[in-house]
């Protein structure tokens, strides 16, 4: 076990959760029941690629953690986010191919989350909530945020600056 690699990977992924913090905090679209924050998605992409699915997920779960504890997202974040950030590293992972890790974060999010959210709606708040509630919203919001992560990642990796998979020692 690297040490030095860890201490990297875990500074970087705190530097992502206090992006995401702010930036969902700022650029947030109110679609129904749902704070949609594509940045949250867009950061979801670029941290499967960059850090692996473990950073990937502790990323998503902290900006959702603060998210709720400053007021400024809901539970549904907590599906959305983690359940796209773990689509979207383990289609990376497999096929390390970035447009895969964009659909990835959008089905995971876009379908899964929705349909998590739907279930906790119903459940844990005792709302009745239709899945037409959360999936437009789900899906517009990660397919936003996930776009603009495949176009930031291809323009990087087309400029070398991509650093796939790995923060490397320096």
């Amino acid at each position: 076990m690297n040490t030095k690699m860890d201490t990297k990977k875990l500074v970087t992924t705190a530097v992502i959760i206090a992006m995401g913090v702010i930036c969902n905090s700022v650029i947030v679209i109110p679609i129904g029941m749902v704070k949609a924050a594509p940045m949250q998605h867009l950061l979801n992409v670029l941290t499967a690629i960059w850090l692996g699915p473990g950073y990937a997920i502790l990323q998503a779960f902290g900006v959702s953690v603060l998210r709720n504890m400053l007021g400024t997202g809901t539970i549904f974040a907590f599906p959305g986010s983690m359940i796209g950030a773990i689509c979207a590293s383990l289609l990376y992972a497999k096929t390390k191919k970035i447009g895969y890790a964009a659909l990835g974060e959008w089905l995971g999010t876009g379908i899964l989350g929705s349909l998590v959210s739907t279930f906790i709606a119903q459940f844990f708040m005792g709302k009745t909530a239709a899945l037409m509630l959360f999936l437009p919203s789900f899906l517009i919001s990660s397919a936003l945020g996930s776009l603009m992560a495949y176009i930031i990642a291809v323009e990087m990796d087309k400029r070398h600056l991509l650093n796939r998979g790995r923060i490397e020692e320096g």
